[in-house]
């Protein structure tokens, strides 16, 4: 049995569990619940947490150490001759093995890969097979023994938090770890990158060229990494963004907040959020179909030069895009503000336009700018809208009808094929996701910081 039908048959089995200690629960108490020290759900939840958190604890070692076990044992198979081969080779021939075992049929394969590759799959069946035979018998002997334990005095609510709350721990500590686990690898590769190119020169210096020369005196033959040309065209694409998203998200928000009705609220508001929903591929499409020839052919009639990836059309789309964000976050701290701070302005004789101007958006605006920061964070960081519609020309200026590039754009580009992390173009785009992640950081910072100010002040 495959390991996706093994959990999909443990998850049915815990539903049993449940159903089952429920329903002894139900016959301990004799019609009368007040004779339970529980409810019965959680005597129902105590027998199917016996069954399937020690079956998936089973299931997540098997599966940290089936591919080392199987590997070894397929590769001790192999002949003298290649079990001696070093280790990166025999990495390569095991991925050999495994691409036959995936593509039996596979013609002109030699015979010492066919073998090894049947004897990987003989090993993967009856790994397979064990696996469900063991984890089945550990969840019905882990629903047996829970099922036995159920007495009227059995504190199950006390043992269903307690296993809960562990649960959670164990979640919030992956988290914290895999977070940890992608920081430092990104810091590591950097610091390799920064071991090859010094920081300043990747921080301040002004032109961009990762390709390394083929010949002697090619032009940028040693490579040119510097970041401050996608560091200026990120932003320069992030502030025509926010130009776009920030009036028509704010207006919308006070529009939806203070005058449309609730029938036309609860029509439009999911409306607008089905911006946030479309895949940013989609707008990328979007971008270079239809505004980037749009705003080509407007600057031409307008006697402007306009390039056909120009900075103007990805910031445009990518406004519409972070439109959702702005506006649902204003509408939501918008709504937070007190009734009795615009109860207190009508009685002093203000409209509701006045209301709005001078009471609300103020007391609302820390929030506000909370939520246009995060806005902003998420257009530093888009990548498909800018890959496709901004080009990858790492260009100095300021100028939005010319083509720009930003960083997520170039860690695309230098990590797509076949590359060596040995060399600095490589290692160069570990290096733009560090400065990235510490821009987005910072400014994910602030806008906590801003929007924590805001809550206290009205909680």
């Amino acid at each position: 049995m495959e390991k996706p039908t093994f959990l999909l048959l443990i998850a049915l089995l815990s539903v049993l569990a449940f159903h089952l200690g429920r329903r002894r629960s139900l016959a301990l108490s004799g019609g009368s619940l007040r004779k339970l020290h529980s409810l019965p759900s959680y005597y129902g939840y105590y027998v199917a947490l016996w069954c399937g958190v020690p079956t998936i604890l089973f299931l997540f070692l098997w599966v940290c150490f089936e591919g080392p076990v199987v590997t070894q044992l397929v590769l001790s198979s192999l002949p003298e001759e290649l079990k001696s081969l070093p280790p990166d080779r025999l990495n390569l021939l095991m991925n050999d093995i495994k691409n036959v075992a995936s593509h039996p049929g596979a013609e002109g394969t030699e015979p010492v890969i066919k073998a090894a590759a049947l004897h990987y799959l003989r090993l993967k069946s009856l790994g397979n097979a064990l696996l469900t035979g063991l984890g089945l018998s550990i969840a019905v002997a882990g629903t047996a023994y829970a099922h036995q334990r159920i007495t009227r005095e059995h504190r199950a609510r006390n043992h269903v938090e307690r296993i809960v709350t562990l649960l959670l721990v164990v979640c919030s500590t992956i988290a914290i770890f895999t977070t940890i686990g992608i920081v430092l690898s990104v810091l590591f590769e950097s610091i390799r990158f920064f071991q090859k190119v010094p920081v300043t020169e990747f921080l301040f210096g002004l032109k961009w060229s990762p390709q390394m020369a083929i010949r002697a005196g090619q032009v940028g033959s040693s490579g040119a990494f510097g970041a401050v040309p996608l560091i200026t065209g990120t932003l320069l694409i992030s502030f025509i963004a926010m130009l776009v998203a920030v009036p028509i998200g704010l207006f919308s928000a006070i529009y939806l907040s203070e005058y449309a009705g609730s029938r036309f609220r609860a029509v439009a508001k999911p409306l607008l959020e089905i911006l946030a929903g479309i895949p940013t591929v989609v707008y990328g499409f979007f971008a270079a179909l239809v505004v980037a020839p749009l705003v080509r052919d407007l600057g031409g009639h307008l006697g402007l030069e306009v390039s056909s990836e120009s900075a103007l059309a990805a910031g445009l789309v990518m406004g519409i895009m972070i439109i959702p964000f702005v506006s649902s976050l204003s509408d939501d701290f918008i709504n937070a503000v007190p009734q009795a701070l615009r109860d207190g302005a009508y009685a002093l004789g203000a409209t509701q336009a006045e209301t709005i101007k001078q009471v609300v958006v103020p007391a609302a605006l820390p929030g506000i700018v909370g939520g246009i920061l995060l806005a902003v964070s998420r257009a530093i960081g888009e990548t498909m809208i800018v890959v496709m519609a901004a080009g990858l020309s790492a260009n100095l200026t300021a100028n939005p009808l010319e083509a720009v590039t930003t960083v997520t754009t170039q860690i695309v580009t230098l990590l797509v094929g076949d590359q060596e992390f040995d060399s600095p173009k490589t290692l160069a785009a570990f290096a733009l996701g560090l400065l990235l992640f510490v821009l987005t950081l910072a400014l994910n910072v602030i806008a906590l910081h801003v929007v924590r100010k805001y809550r206290e002040q009205y909680e």
